[in-house]
């Protein structure tokens, strides 16, 4: 995952974690000003290159040809927590834009930060021919996912669950499951089950992975072994099906539903008739 967060120090003390276990390979992202750490079957991290910059302005971290390894000054930083207090090692970069949702009300123009998930990077990238590589269109549907996905609070849990350890002496059946989620929950995990279900099992993975988990194209191509710039292929496919699913309308040039044209009205037993030459 893109280390690009609110509070920068923790995406430090994250790459700290992740060198205290040996040293990692260091090559270039496809993305600009990225790299990927990789320490073969641990995993492969994305990191920005500024962040990393300030790691080893700081001694914590040291290159050596193309490995990266943690130091004694930064493994004594993570052990006492230096680099989680109010310092921080990089001021946290914000894209904020301008982009227009669907609402019950119609569609509303709201402020939105392009730097928070790969979805919208990808939205605001443009091609040779100046068109973005995810239209408008695309992008609303994935966001639409991503609502849906944490409404039906579907995210795993990276705590521990108070509420259930507090519940040791209920009953079976009187809640502590599915039974405490709200109408609303339940709805949006209606909504995503049967976007799932219209999409595919081939391309559903794809957009769990990058529009709900905010996975990186590079992060999803390392964990299934896909080769480079392949998952931008497959998240396109997907982002159509599922576009199609939510507004089966044709797509308009401004990324908007274009409603197919009514031919002919008729009463409800009306039949056509069929002129015999």
């Amino acid at each position: 995952m893109t280390d690009r967060l609110t509070e920068p120090g923790r995406a430090g003390v994250r790459v700290l974690r992740f060198l205290a276990g040996g040293e990692a390979r260091l090559r270039p992202a496809a993305a600009p000003g990225l790299w990927l750490l990789e320490r073969g079957e641990k995993g492969t991290m994305a990191v920005d290159a500024a962040l990393l910059a300030a790691l080893e302005k700081r001694g914590m971290a040291a290159r050596h040809g193309q490995a990266l390894a943690l130091t004694a000054a930064g493994r004594a930083a993570l052990h006492h927590g230096a680099v989680e207090r109010s310092e921080p090692l990089l001021a946290a970069p914000r894209e904020p834009g301008r982009t227009v949702i669907e609402t019950r009300d119609g569609y509303d123009t709201v402020t939105v930060n392009w730097s928070e998930s790969p979805l919208g990077l990808l939205h605001r990238r443009k091609g040779k021919d100046g068109t973005p590589f995810i239209d408008a269109r695309e992008f609303r549907a994935g966001e639409r996912l991503r609502a849906d996905y944490t409404r039906g609070q579907m995210m795993p849990r990276l705590g521990v669950n108070w509420d259930a350890a507090g519940s040791a002496g209920r009953r079976r059946g009187e809640g502590g499951g599915i039974a405490d989620l709200t109408d609303a929950a339940l709805a949006a995990r209606r909504r995503v089950e049967a976007a799932i279900e219209a999409v595919g099992p081939e391309l559903a993975g794809v957009l769990i992975d990058i529009c709900c988990f905010l996975k990186g194209v590079e992060q999803v191509e390392s964990e299934r072994g896909w080769p480079a710039r392949s998952a931008k292929v497959v998240l396109k496919s997907a982002l159509g099906a599922l576009a199609r699913h939510y507004d089966p309308g044709r797509g308009g040039k401004d990324g908007r539903s274009a409603r197919p044209a009514i031919l002919h009205w008729g009463a409800e037993d009306y039949r056509p008739s069929i002129r015999q030459s």
